[in-house]
């Protein structure tokens, strides 16, 4: 299956994450590294993620201490369990892993790494510094490098006060964030020129991106679509050069990173994303339809909460719109909602087109019981 790959297979695939990086911020930041790469690989300006919610009660936050896009994109699928494969696991311990970041909220994804080093006192620059140092004493096949601080300081812009200049502004002047994404750009370059100089380069492929995406407000809402959306590129000998596809989610990362070293990506009790074998030289991209799941689970999710709220409101003056509320979390409507509060439910559904379709149903029952001046 994987014969195509075999003269240009890489020795190893490295996933450097940006936390929080806007869409935008390659066009709207000094981002000279990103850019560079954007130019000798494939590109994609708006990566889903699924929505980044991050619960610290319930059943989610038993098994997980990160934001949902994390375990999707090492389980490679949107039905999370705790006895899914991450794709660390798929190598490990035949061959090294490792996973550096500057927070130990990533302990939920870090099982099976040879290699796991979570610092919350550690720089960006530290966090790189490792990354190198692992890269020059051991031989991981796959690494992922996570540089958290522009995220943090998203966070902080979210909770500034008017009196700062960036003030839900997150690339106004001055703004801690657009300087931390910058800063961690300068640690990309520092990569780059690290297995460049090493005699490295030529057998890697580097995939750059982020757990999830950065409102302009700061930090990542649920409902904003830009916490859903950030920048992606692969490059290595084998990824077409200047290529730019129109769309991709972080369901798929973990199937083509396995894909990329020549393992196919099993998940038997599961539905999996798959190998997007587009951003590969001598593929041929003009009938490129990719599967829009993570979108459109996003925009449903938004909907639903959204006239949710609407209901709830409406309760307060008619008793039958609390009741209505009630039974949407019950099994009157075909079966429940598939929100962001069910997703280790979501399993449940088999197929994520059967938890659309249904997901589409109860949104057109909810929309049909809104009085007309309220929709």
């Amino acid at each position: 299956m994987f014969n195509f790959l075999v003269q240009s297979q890489p020795k190893r695939v490295i996933l450097f994450g940006i936390d929080g990086l806007h869409w935008e911020a390659p066009q709207r930041l000094k981002m000279p590294a990103f850019n560079d790469l954007i130019k000798q690989g494939t590109y994609i300006k708006q990566s889903y993620v699924i929505i980044p919610h991050h619960p610290t009660v319930g059943d989610y936050s038993k098994f997980n201490s990160c934001s949902f896009p994390n375990p999707v994109l090492h389980e490679g699928t949107l039905f999370l369990s705790p006895e899914n494969k991450m794709i660390q696991e798929l190598f490990s311990p035949q061959h090294q892993t490792a996973f550096v970041v500057n927070t130990t909220a990533y302990k939920s994804v870090g099982r099976g790494f040879s290699t796991l080093i979570m610092d919350d006192t550690f720089t960006d620059a530290q966090v790189v510094d490792c990354a190198i140092n692992i890269l020059k004493t051991q031989a991981p096949v796959f690494m992922r490098v996570h540089l958290q601080r522009p995220g943090q300081r998203g966070y902080d812009i979210s909770q500034s006060t008017p009196d700062k200049p960036y003030y839900r502004n997150i690339f106004a002047p001055h703004s801690p964030y657009a300087e931390a994404i910058e800063a961690a750009d300068k640690q990309l370059a520092r990569l780059v020129s690290f297995l460049k100089e090493s005699g490295m380069w030529d057998e890697t492929v580097l995939i750059v991106t982020s757990d999830h995406g950065q409102s302009r407000i700061g930090w990542h809402p649920l409902f904003d679509e830009d916490s859903w959306k950030t920048p992606l590129v692969f490059v290595g000998k084998s990824i077409a050069e200047g290529r730019e596809l129109n769309y991709f989610e972080h369901i798929d990362l973990a199937p083509t990173i396995a894909g990329l070293l020549g393992k196919e990506w099993q998940t038997p009790k599961t539905e999996a994303g798959v190998f997007v074998k587009e951003i590969l030289k001598g593929t041929n991209v003009s009938e490129y339809m990719p599967r829009m799941y993570i979108k459109t689970i996003n925009v449903q999710i938004k909907e639903y909460n959204l006239l949710k709220a609407k209901f709830v409101l409406l309760s307060e003056t008619d008793g039958s719109f609390a009741n209505f509320v009630a039974l949407l979390e019950n099994q009157v409507f075909i079966e429940p909602f598939y929100h962001q509060d069910r997703i280790l439910n979501w399993r449940e559904a088999s197929t994520i087109s059967h938890l659309i379709e249904t997901n589409q149903k109860v949104l057109k029952i909810m929309r049909s019981k809104l009085p007309k001046s309220r929709e």
